[in-house]
């Protein structure tokens, strides 16, 4: 009992520290619908951004999140500026593509970066800590999303895109603040994956878990992706606690993506999402 306690435990402390990288991803889809498969690296690049920083730049660990701070909100805000605003009402294939080749082109970048060879993260947490600061960070986004004018105008924007600037409500404006919180989350949850499993380009693993928890959740749904989040990170340590052993080390980690199968045959648009009705 106290095996399972444990394993319950350390899955939602997971679990709290995931649902902060897929709400990115799904504030991102809900006010653009461009899925940000670059996901994972911007996380990576943030960190060694912030390590490259403190360590190579000697600035600190104050100066080296700032620094990522800086580095991360410039990178989102010349994306959307640049890339998102042409995209936005394009093929959802050509948006995919342009997040891939930017997840390629910061894999690339990253290692020209100094120090990222020897430095880690400027950062050091437990994982209790690093879940707690998740958890808050998520709270502060969801009631700023669901409370603020700008959180409403956003929502406006994810119901009816055409309406809104009907309304008066400055499209691009409120995408390129959705595009900027996109970056400081990513550096926030990537800082702290980081100070708890390590640095490095590690990082980018984390965002592949992502996309089991945003289809199981409803890809639009801001609660569901919550609820898949812990959901996700206690079978991924349940599974790793009780199945790793008699079917093979590793298997913690695909059993996500079995149950990602399953609710694409059972349930496409996820526990909470809404399902697509077409005009026939």
């Amino acid at each position: 009992m106290d095996f399972f306690l444990t394993l319950l435990v350390d899955g939602v402390l997971s679990g709290a520290i995931y649902a902060l990288v897929a709400l990115a991803f799904v504030l991102v889809y809900r006010a653009s619908r461009m899925m940000n498969f670059a996901l994972g690296e911007w996380m990576m690049v943030g960190v060694l951004l912030a390590g490259s920083g403190a360590h190579g730049l000697q600035l600190g660990t104050l100066g080296g999140l700032a620094f990522a701070a800086l580095g991360t909100l410039a990178l989102a805000a010349a994306f959307c500026l640049i890339v998102v605003r042409r995209l936005a009402d394009g093929l959802a294939i050509s948006a995919i593509m342009a997040t891939l080749g930017l997840g390629m082109v910061l894999r690339g970048a990253a290692a020209l970066l100094p120090g990222t060879s020897t430095a880690g993260p400027p950062v050091a947490l437990d994982k209790t800590t690093a879940a707690l600061v998740a958890a808050l960070c998520t709270l502060a986004i969801a009631a700023f999303y669901r409370w603020s004018r700008t959180g409403v105008a956003l929502r406006a924007i994810a119901d009816d895109r055409q309406a809104a600037m009907a309304m008066g409500i400055d499209v691009d404006r409120h995408l390129l603040v959705v595009w900027l919180m996109t970056g400081g989350v990513s550096l926030i949850a990537g800082l702290l994956w980081a100070s708890v499993i390590g640095g490095g380009f590690g990082v980018v693993l984390v965002g592949l878990k992502v996309f089991p928890i945003v289809i199981l959740g409803g890809v639009d749904s801001i609660a569901g992706t919550l609820v898949a989040a812990v959901a996700v990170g206690v079978l991924e340590s349940l599974s790793a606690g009780y199945l790793d052993r008699p079917l093979g080390a590793g298997f913690g980690g695909i059993a996500p993506y079995l149950a990602l199968l399953a609710m694409l045959v059972l349930r496409p648009h996820g526990l909470f999402g809404r399902a697509r009705v077409e005009r026939v």
